[in-house]
């Protein structure tokens, strides 16, 4: 026993050390899926390792002493790891609603359970859901319900319907097949050519706006709009997979199928999203989870990875989805979605567009890491419309604690967000027929 107990103490300080980061980053997105398991592994770990460090501690000794003090530490981390979340919700709860209607419709939030947004939606705290695998695990017609009962609360609130997102590209993403079919990926559309192929792709857009609207969904975030790469997969791409969802690496492909698809969609009430500006084909990393760049000079850009994006927004009424590349020759300091140059420069002043930006999900490694409360603000002042919180919605309540600090100090710009409210009026709750 006397030669087993150094051991036991020497692997008491590695354990306590990663058990305390784990506690401490309890609340990171990279760990969503596995939250509420690890809160439990993490709690009953701790109590066995206060038990260990506190039996094996000397009198007087300064080693021991520390031990059970790191091993102290893993609950008190993850108390405070609670504790800090529930600080940004509770403010968020209590600021005044002349203040978050300004800011609420702005926000983009996923969820597991009905109940942890059902108050969000009630006052106006959120302007639209993401849906995706987990809540049409629980069957279409629970989620249908579900769409249906959110969208009561509003309408008995006196409120504009919720936006209700999903991604339902075809193919590789189709978040919600099963139980829907999964229909073909786009690129299995760009052959054979001729006239065809957009009215192929125009049926396929009908086809899963149909199951979409049905359910409730009103925006889909598709089609992909990014050409397809010429290397090899990158062996490092572990969450976008541009390679494989791509159209083409030919814009004019690009364009032709995707606008017969957007307007299958429109045919059938939803709208689409083109996506991911200003583009992934040229960069070898992956946004999910690093910061990437695009150094190519704006006139290349123009003429082969923004066409597909600038030739379907003039042609239809597309929202738009603009991602964390960094364009270096316009604003080498921000990510496109953040970015004044990029967002109000490029697409509001040079192109004109004034349809609906969204973020892509804002739990993204290569944003969340890298200063995200300055960013989301950056977003708004930039001119995004939509903040997206899609993969890990508890996230909504530091990030618009975020957004109403900002506020509180003046740092966001009044008529920006007067521009973006005029926006959103305009595209999501005009009348519009489907374009034919």
């Amino acid at each position: 026993m006397s030669k087993i107990t150094p051991l036991v103490r020497m692997a008491l300080w590695p354990a306590g050390f990663v058990l305390f980061a784990v506690a401490a980053w309890i609340d990171d997105p990279y760990l969503s899926s596995l939250r509420q398991t690890l809160w439990i592994v993490v709690l009953a770990l701790a109590v066995a390792g206060l038990a260990l460090a506190a039996a094996l501690r000397r009198r007087g000794a300064w080693a021991d002493r520390a031990l059970l003090g790191l091993w102290c530490a893993v609950p008190l981390a993850l108390a405070g790891a609670k504790l800090s979340l529930e600080l940004h919700a509770a403010r968020v709860l209590a600021a005044p609603d002349r203040v978050t209607e300004i800011y609420g419709p702005h926000f983009v939030v996923g969820y597991r359970q009905v109940e942890e947004i059902e108050n969000l939606a009630a006052r106006g705290l959120i302007g639209g859901i993401f849906v995706t695998r987990h809540n049409i695990a629980r069957g279409a017609d629970a989620l249908r319900d579900e769409i249906a009962h959110l969208q009561e609360l509003r309408r008995r609130a006196g409120m504009p319907p919720l936006i209700v997102a999903t991604d339902q590209e075809g193919g590789r993403v189709s978040h919600l097949s099963p139980p829907f079919p999964t229909h073909p990926s786009l690129a299995e559309l760009a052959d054979p050519s001729g006239p065809e192929r957009a009215s192929r792709a125009r049926a396929e857009g009908a086809a899963l706006g149909a199951e979409l609207f049905d359910l409730g969904v009103t925006l889909d975030f598709a089609p992909v709009l990014d050409l397809r790469p010429s290397s090899d997969a990158n062996p490092f791409d572990f969450n976008s997979f541009i390679a494989q969802r791509a159209i083409s690496g030919d814009p004019a492909v690009v364009q032709e199928i995707a606008t017969g698809f957007i307007r299958g969609l429109a045919d059938r009430g939803v709208m689409a999203t083109l996506k991911h500006f200003p583009g992934l084909g040229r960069v070898a990393e992956d946004t999910h989870h690093f910061r990437a760049h695009l150094r190519a000079t704006p006139e290349a850009l123009a003429a082969s990875d923004w066409r597909p994006f600038r030739e379907t927004l003039r042609q239809t009424p597309s929202a738009l989805m603009v991602g964390y590349v960094v364009v270096d020759a316009l604003d080498p300091d921000w990510p496109a979605s953040q970015s004044k140059s990029v967002v109000d420069g490029l697409l509001r002043g040079q192109w004109g567009f004034e349809g609906l930006i969204v973020t892509d999900d804002l739990n993204m490694g290569s944003v969340f890491h890298h200063g995200i409360c300055a960013g989301v603000v950056a977003s708004l002042n930039a001119g995004v419309d939509l903040l997206l919180v899609s993969y890990d919605g508890r996230q909504f309540y530091p990030l618009m604690d975020c957004v109403l600090a900002a506020h509180a100090r003046n740092e966001i710009d009044p008529g920006a967000m007067a521009r973006s409210a005029r926006r959103m009026g305009a595209n999501l709750f005009a009348k519009r027929p489907a374009e034919k």
